[in-house]
């Protein structure tokens, strides 16, 4: 039985989400601490994250795995590897995948509430309003089958990609209904 999954998005710091059992990661393929989100969580993490993460890696792009979130204030981080744009190919369906994958991944583990960054925007390049229309349609249409998840939370670094995907988000709502 499917539930209805709120699915919000603000401006914020993805590594302060006290709120949300679980956060994903713009992680790289070794999952170890990069800058960008990756940074961010693992400094706020603290050193086991990246122990904990070791065996996980490699991961390919659309790929998810989760570990324990340590000092972050949630107890799950699935790090997500987003395709670098322009070169991991279709990256459509690869950073699709990420968040369908996550979103698996959350579910499998009964998680009711996850915080997203903005998958392959920064270092990947891949330009903010196509990706935020990927994952918008991929999180409104994988939710539509949740049975755990309730709340999804785009977190985005500044007020103007927060306002982009409310706009994409919103726009993608009034066309499914």
């Amino acid at each position: 039985m499917a539930t209805d999954v709120t699915i919000e998005c603000i401006q914020g710091d993805i590594a302060n989400q006290p709120d949300m059992v679980a956060v994903v990661n713009a992680a790289n393929a070794e999952l170890r601490t990069g800058g960008g989100v990756a940074g961010a969580l693992h400094r706020a993490a603290g050193p086991k994250l990246a122990e904990e993460c070791r065996p996980l890696a490699p991961i390919k792009p659309g790929q998810a795995v989760i570990s324990g979130a340590h000092d972050l204030p949630n107890q799950y981080v699935i790090h997500c590897l987003g395709p670098v744009y322009g070169q991991d190919e279709p990256s459509d369906k690869l950073l699709a995948n990420c968040y369908h994958n996550a979103i698996e991944i959350a579910e499998n583990q009964g998680i009711e509430s996850l915080a997203f960054p903005s998958l392959s925007t920064g270092a990947f390049g891949y330009p903010m309003e196509e990706a935020a229309r990927v994952a918008m349609k991929t999180v409104i249409d994988v939710s539509r089958k949740c049975r755990y998840l309730k709340k999804i939370r785009f977190v985005l670094f500044d007020e103007k990609a927060a306002k982009l995907h409310q706009e994409i988000l919103d726009q993608l709502r009034h066309e499914t209904r």
